[in-house]
This record gives C-alpha cells, structure tokens and sequence, in this order.
C-alpha cells in the first residue's frame, strides 16, 4: 500500500511541475519543495482549526520535546492526510484518541493514516516529537533558530521561519491556505527565563525541575509562520491606546533587561505608527491579542500580535535605508505593516506573497506621507527605485504550488510597492485611490486572499478598462513599459506622439504629463497615438517618472 500511494504520488507531481508558467519552465523544483507547496488530497481532505503546541525547550542542549494537539473538520472523505515536519525533528508517535495510528514520512511530509473520516466530522490527533531544529545562519532570511546570549552572558533564543515553514520546529499542516482559528501555546523554559510567544498570557506555571511553562493562546486565526517563540531575561513594559471608535488597544513592549530605559524612549513612535495605518486602512486587526514588540537576536519578523525587533533602537535600518532627515524605526513600520497585509489579509500560496510583501513596503510610503507629507512620501518612494532594489530580472508572481521563495532580488517589496504607486497616479484621483486601499482592507480582513481579489475590487471600483492588463503587466512579466514619445511645438500647444513599448498587447495604461503639478492625463496604446496638451512650451514638457514605473524613450 505505501508503495503504490508514493509512486502515483511521484508521478501526479512531477506532471505538476510540467505545467507550471512559460518562464519558469527552466526552473527546477524538488519532490520536497513540491510536498511543501502542493494542495493535494491529502491536504484538501481537512481544514485545521485549532492547534495546541505543547513543548519544552532544553536551551543548553537547544533540544525541543513535545506535542501538539491539531483539531480539524474533515472537507473530504479520507484515510490519510499529510502533515509536516522536516526530517532531522523525529516523530515519537502520531495518536487518535489515544490509539496509536501509522504514518510515513517523504522527505519534510509525513503521510499519516487514520480510520475513515467522513465529511463534516471533527476530530484531533496529538503529534509527539523531538528533535534540535534548524539552526538559522542567517536570520531572519533563512528560517531556524537562534541561540545566542545577550549583553550579560545569558541565554537569549528566538525563532524566524517564514519561507521554509514552521514545520522546522513543530509539525502542523504547512501550508499558507490553511490558517487554524485560534491557538494555544504552552512552552516551558528553564529558569529563570522568560519564555514570549503570540497573544495574551493566561498562565505562568513552575514546575519541579526548574522549569517554568508560560501558557499564550492566540484569539485570532494565524499563519503558522507567524506562531513564535522567544526566550531570554526579559523585562515588560506596557501602554494603552484608544482607537478612533475609542477602544482600548493594550501595548506591550517585553525587551532586555539591560535596554529598558532605552525602549521606553525608542517605542514612543509606536503610537503614530499605528494611528497613521487606522486612518488609511482600519483600527489595528488583532485588537483582543493586542499589539506587542518583542526584542529578538536578529533583525525582525512580523510575527502576529508579538513581532520582533531586532533594529538595536536605532532609526531607519541600522541607522541607514531611509532618507537622512527623516527619524522612524524602519522595523517598527514596516513589521506593523504586515498586522494589515501579511497577517490580517495572507495570501494562499508562496507565489503571491506580493501581497504581504508589496502592500507593506507601499505602507511605509503611507506613514511618511501621514507624517510628514505627500512630497516626502513621493521622495521616499524614489529612495528605493534604484539598483537593486528594483531587478526586473523575474515576475513579481513566483510559481505556484511550489514551496520557492527563492526569487532573484526583492521585486516583490519594492517592485511591487512601485506597481501600487503608479496606479495610484495612473488614477489621477486621490479619494477613489484611498478608498479602493481601505474598502479592499475593511473587505477582506481576517482572510485568505488571491491576486484576482485585488484585481476584480479594482476594476470594480474604477470601472477603468485598463486595470487587467495593468495588473498582468506588472506581476506577470519582469520587463516594464517604455514610454517612446515624440513633441513638437504647435503654436501655443504642444502634441505629443506617444506609445507603450515592451509590454503586452492591449496594454493601454494612462500617464500624466506636462508641466510640474500641472500634469494632463492620457491614454497611450500600444500604437502611435498624438495628443495635444494645451499651453505648454517643449522646454516645461515632462514625462513625471517620479510617478510611474517606466521607462521613458525620447
């Protein structure tokens, strides 16, 4: 029976891989990254809704023993389903009921089977494990862990695990698509440590051998990236906001010891940062966890309701990145960013991870516009235009069902982020840009969202025939348009020969142009097109590239 159900398997992913977009036709993708990124049966057949981690963490010998109880709803009539777990974590045993089930493994997947479950039934199983998860070399852009010591020589240890899952460390079903609806996490550590994790703390428990368990439990659905862990001699802080509907929304800071002083002062942006994304999006989405910065051994994570922060207090990122005369803590904006856009809204597959990643760089542009102006916001979307923040080397959108997210650069930031920007001016109408962000925001919050969410909300809105194109453009193909024009000076007037170069066909996006803050907006084609913009010498002509992601071609 194993036998035969792997090699179909084998073979059913292999004609997957097959079938994947023209450009990534040359790319090679492994079984494993295929298990990983792949909704088969054995995944669809469920739907997770509620997990509890249940572990102890031995810090000198960075070893990890537990359990975890998965609840679930059965989607389909099955006997096996896939869970995760890589392959140096072993699995002690897998339990229904506390009857002993049999599984085997596949690389990180782990193809356990049950008695027949039939639809609409619930169940659980408890997972027991062990093992020294993934060291992290390079945190937080390699998953694993981190194990260090701070200032004063003790322990410090956290966890960073976007992109290679969350099965390094726990086993769950590992698939973005698949949120459960609440969490507990029980974690002992050895004194006297203090162990942080997602949401609200409801327990702190000693136990006889000089360990402590903290007891967290998440209200809200979760990405299973975004479940953490951090331990180390921390120190808590707190503070309270209200909402614009005037709810309480608890602030929690837990850092070092020896950086109290230093946090109380630093985290006193947090506030402006948190009403700047209220006022263009919604109130902060997990407000029953509350909000929470949890100082991490690396540089940071938008782990929800406990996001790390590792910048060192320290404006921009590590005192750089951002323009010089302006003062806010990258880290801070841009991980708050992703309460909205990665952890409220998520994406269903790593290849569109263009959701979390360009909405939330496009979220620092609004917290410097709320802050500081819309010329300053403008200016700080050039900051990063250039090389390499922008490679056009590879579509925004990875391939599916894959788990890859190895792309060549960070197109999916700031390309992205520049996308956002130029529809924007592509719309020429502030009041319908903003509330086209916030409508789509207050829509969807709390839930899984596709590409084609945003594209049909926006054609919906504007009504504009140009949106689909727009958006293939942008996220499917890595070359941007050119803008070849030609002027000549008609008396007082001035027409404009234009055309969309190096796009798709029908591509037939609208530009401003000009004179400075006087810009007329047209409507290129791929075809030779003349305008006539009126009152206006060749010498006060310009294409404001400031505005769009083109290429201009005189």
């Amino acid at each position: 029976m194993k036998y035969i159900f792997l090699v179909c398997f084998s073979f059913l992913m292999l004609s997957n891989i097959q079938a994947q977009d023209d450009f990534y036709d040359s790319y090679q993708f492994t079984e494993a990254d295929s298990l990983r990124g792949m909704l088969r049966p054995e995944r669809t057949c469920y739907d997770v809704t509620f997990y509890e981690l249940n572990i102890k963490i031995d810090i000198e010998d960075r070893f990890i023993e537990g359990y975890v109880d998965m609840h679930f709803e059965v989607k389909e009539d099955f006997e096996f389903l896939q869970i995760d777990l890589y392959e140096n974590m072993k699995i002690v045993g897998i339990e229904l009921h506390g009857f002993p089930l049999t599984f085997d493994r596949l690389h990180n997947a782990v193809f356990v089977r049950l008695p027949m479950q039939k639809v609409g039934n619930k169940n659980s199983i408890r997972i027991r494990y062990k093992g020294h998860p993934v060291v992290a070399k390079q945190p937080p852009w390699d998953g694993g862990f981190v194990w260090t010591k701070d200032a004063k020589g003790k322990p410090w240890a956290a966890v960073a695990c976007e992109g290679d899952g969350a099965s390094l460390w726990w086993p769950n079903k590992d698939h973005l698509s698949d949120e459960p609806d609440s969490m507990s996490i029980k974690i002992e550590v050895p004194d006297p440590l203090v162990c942080i994790a997602n949401g609200n703390l409801r327990n702190i428990e000693k136990s006889d051998d000089d360990y402590t368990r903290y007891d967290w439990f998440v209200s809200y659905p979760i990405n299973n990236y975004n479940v953490t862990v951090n331990i180390g001699d921390y120190v808590h802080f707190s503070d309270t906001i209200k909402t614009m509907e005037k709810e309480s929304l608890a602030l929690d800071y837990y850092v070092l010891s020896s950086n109290e002083e230093k946090a109380r002062e630093h985290f006193k942006q947090v506030p402006q940062v948190l009403r700047c994304f209220e006022y263009y999006f919604d109130k902060y989405p997990f407000i029953d966890d509350g909000y929470a910065l949890v100082e991490t051994p690396y540089l940071g994570m938008e782990h929800q309701g406990a996001i790390a922060y590792g910048n060192k207090y320290m404006r921009g990122y590590l005192g750089g990145m951002i323009p010089r005369d302006m003062d806010w803590d990258y880290i801070i904006v841009h991980e708050t960013g992703h309460e909205y856009f990665g952890n409220s809204i998520s994406c269903n597959d790593l290849s569109e991870m263009w959701i979390h990643e360009s909405f939330t760089t496009y979220m620092e542009a609004l917290y410097v516009e709320c802050t500081y102006g819309y010329e300053d916001a403008v200016r700080y979307m050039n900051h990063f235009r250039r090389f390499p923040n922008i490679l056009n080397q590879e579509p925004i959108i990875g391939p599916a069902d894959v788990n890859w997210e190895d792309w060549g650069g960070s197109d999916h930031y700031f390309k992205g982020s520049w996308m956002l920007h130029t529809l924007r001016h592509t719309l020429k109408d502030d009041v319908l840009w903003f509330d086209i962000l916030k409508s789509f925001y207050r829509e969807h919050s709390i839930s899984n969202v596709v590409t084609s969410d945003f594209v049909n909300f926006v054609i919906q809105k504007t009504g504009e025939d140009y949106i689909e194109t727009f958006f293939t453009q942008y996220l499917r193909y890595p070359n941007i348009p050119i803008f070849h024009y030609k002027i000549e000076q008609k008396g007082k007037d001035l027409e404009v020969k234009c055309k969309w170069e190096n796009c798709i066909e029908g591509f037939n996006m609208p530009i401003q142009l000009g004179k400075a803050s006087m810009y007329e907006k047209i409507r290129p084609t791929t075809e030779w097109n003349s305008f006539t913009l009126k009152n206006i010498a060749k010498k006060e002509f310009e294409v404001p590239e400031h505005l769009f992601l083109i290429e201009v071609k005189k």
